[in-house]
């Protein structure tokens, strides 16, 4: 059989790791062909040596029984290669159109931009393959489920036959997922062949023919996805049985540790996101916030922290004022925060392992001294015991920068961080998104042991799954408003779905 894409023995190391070991990959054509395995495996590696972004140490590639050397993305573009990223390339104060003809803009014979010309073949495109876009958008003013359906129409309109998708779910909603979902449908039907990098077994089930698994860079197999279970799957991937049922203890809540009333928080345009919003959290118990992106949750977050300025209300922790004190002094007074955003405000990406876990605590004893000099030695015996800990895969231990770790060892990295602080009250916002089952089944088994140590914990998610499982307390979120609190096996997740959708629900608990 002819192949679409195959690559043979294909070895690729960076500094004190090797990223892919001697990997093989045959995808068919007009398949959709998973590349599945654990953050740091391997997988967006060997698809970034495909599209040309790195050159292999050693192995071939053959496109379509032909062997090439892809030296550059240009290279893998004139094959017909496109590569849908997981952190997207765009350019924000762009429209859609000059984004997705940047590089190969078209002009008239006197040799000035023809806009209105690429404006029509991406009306055209966006409107062949069902992916609603507005050419004449600008980037900033659209969702980020528009901006990946950009990243999508910027391969098609190079005439890319395979679509490599980067992780394309981890920045999604739910409803955005079922929307790609059907659009990697609609691209096979079509006749692309399309190869998705991803770790969530329940999409590979959804939309893969056939499924190739990576294990710390090997090769482990290639099997038909719809002769195998998602356990199997799990298993093949991090190499042991995963847990995918959470077991816990009956919650054993203590006194209220955080107590919000009636707080309302603008978002940086001064739009009110959260209004009259009251909620109380204990010692010993977890409550989650259900709700659709965009609901107000970043900016509860961001007010509880302090990010954003408090509009109305107050927020008490361990019974003291909070409201209007400074982000050091909240720290200081037992808050710890897991941001939904890791790279935004959780990490320093250029600092190392070892400087992003003191970085909300470098100024005191032992990180720093009475004249108020760091020691090193200090802060690398403290990040080496938590990578132990707390299993984090870096090549070169405490000093790797935290911007090269995968997705899933920068998130443990913050936890790491926060959980080492023992902090009273921890403010976790999509702690698992993006990770593998492997990692999610990690720190979920984390936040609950804190939990049972007598952390309070308020969790926001857009995993239901996650929110059902872990959660003591269900908030539902709806405009920035809460439409019922209930306890755990109360609602059913399609009542949630409703009342995130803004329906109101009878029989809630306070």
């Amino acid at each position: 059989m002819e192949y679409a894409i195959e690559m043979k023995g294909i070895t690729k190391t960076f500094p004190g790791v090797v990223a892919n070991d001697n990997v093989d990959l045959q995808v068919a054509p007009q398949e959709v062909h998973a590349l599945l395995g654990e953050n740091g495996a391997g997988k967006s590696t060997l698809m970034s040596i495909l599209f040309g972004a790195y050159n292999a140490d050693s192995g071939t590639i053959k496109i379509n029984g032909q062997e090439v050397n892809i030296k550059d993305p240009n290279v893998a573009t004139e094959l017909g290669i496109g590569m849908v990223h997981q952190h997207f390339k765009l350019v924000h104060n762009y429209t859609v159109t000059e984004n997705i003809v940047l590089g190969l803009e078209p002009t008239n014979k006197f040799g000035l931009l023809n806009i209105g010309v690429a404006e029509k073949r991406v009306a055209e495109l966006s409107q062949q393959y069902g992916l609603q876009v507005d050419p004449k958008a600008l980037i900033e003013n659209i969702t980020v489920g528009a901006q990946q359906r950009v990243e999508i129409l910027k391969t098609l309109y190079r005439n890319a036959n395979m679509i490599i998708f980067d992780e394309p779910t981890a920045v999604l909603t739910p409803q955005e997922i079922d929307e790609l979902m059907e659009i990697i449908r609609r691209l096979k039907a079509e006749g692309k062949t399309v190869v998705l990098i991803t770790h969530k077994l329940k999409e590979i089930k959804a939309v893969a023919d056939r499924c190739t698994v990576l294990r710390r860079g090997k090769y482990i197999g290639t099997v038909d996805v719809d002769s195998v279970t998602e356990q199997e799957l799990a298993e093949m991937m991090v190499g042991r049985a995963v847990q995918f049922e959470i077991e816990k203890a009956p919650p054993n809540i203590g006194e209220t540790i955080l107590s919000v009333r009636n707080l309302s928080v603008a978002d940086h345009t001064g739009q009110m996101k959260v209004k009259d919003f009251s909620i109380d959290v204990h010692k010993g118990e977890i409550v989650g916030i259900a709700g659709v992106d965009g609901n107000g949750q970043s900016e509860l977050l961001y007010g509880l922290c302090g990010l954003l300025p408090v509009a109305e209300g107050r927020i008490f922790l361990d019974r003291e004022d909070i409201t209007n004190t400074s982000i050091r002094h909240r720290i200081e007074a037992g808050l710890g925060h897991i941001p939904e955003d890791r790279q935004r405000h959780g990490l320093i990406s250029n600092f190392t392992i070892s400087e992003n876990c003191v970085l909300k605590n470098y100024y005191k004893a032992p990180y720093s001294n009475r004249y108020g000099l760091l020691d090193q030695s200090k802060m690398l015996e403290n990040s080496d015991s938590l990578i132990e800990q707390f299993d984090i895969r870096a090549g070169q231990g405490s000093l790797t920068p935290a911007g090269s770790l995968s997705g899933g060892n920068q998130q443990k990295t913050i936890v790491a961080r926060e959980i080492n602080l023992s902090p009273h009250l921890l403010l976790v916002a999509q702690p698992t998104r993006g990770l593998d089952v492997g990692a999610i089944e990690y720190i979920r088994k984390r936040l609950l042991e804190e939990r049972d140590k007598g952390r309070a914990i308020l969790l926001i998610s857009f995993e239901l799954d996650e929110i059902m499982n872990l959660c003591d307390r269900i908030a539902t979120i709806s405009k920035g408003q809460i439409v019922g609190i209930f306890n755990q096996g109360e609602v059913t997740e399609r009542e949630i779905g409703m009342m995130m959708a803004g329906s109101k629900h009878d029989g809630e608990t306070g």
